[in-house]
């Protein structure tokens, strides 16, 4: 399992939202999914359109394998958080 050190916005997160920089966030943790995106069952469209948000009940909702939770953990690159980080003066 990753280490959960690195700390992200949502905005953060938002703005990896092509193929070639694809971040998805599922249950307040932060997945880098790029490398993913071609071998993913669902297409690479489904990991696409959950760029941006808060992906776990679409997650949930596609009931998942034991097997693609624990794949899904290698791709885990920190976790969320709810506040915003200040702007540089």
């Amino acid at each position: 399992m990753a280490t959960l050190s690195e700390i992200y916005t949502m905005e953060e997160a938002a703005l990896h939202n092509t193929k070639e920089d694809c971040w998805v966030v599922i249950d307040g943790k932060v997945y880098d999914v790029s490398a993913y995106l071609d071998e993913h069952p669902g297409g690479d469209d489904v990991l696409l359109t959950a760029t941006g948000k808060d992906a776990t009940d679409e997650f949930e909702d596609a009931g998942h394998s034991k097997s693609a939770r624990e794949l899904m953990e290698k791709f885990c690159i920190g976790r969320l958080t709810n506040l915003r980080k200040p702007f540089p003066e």
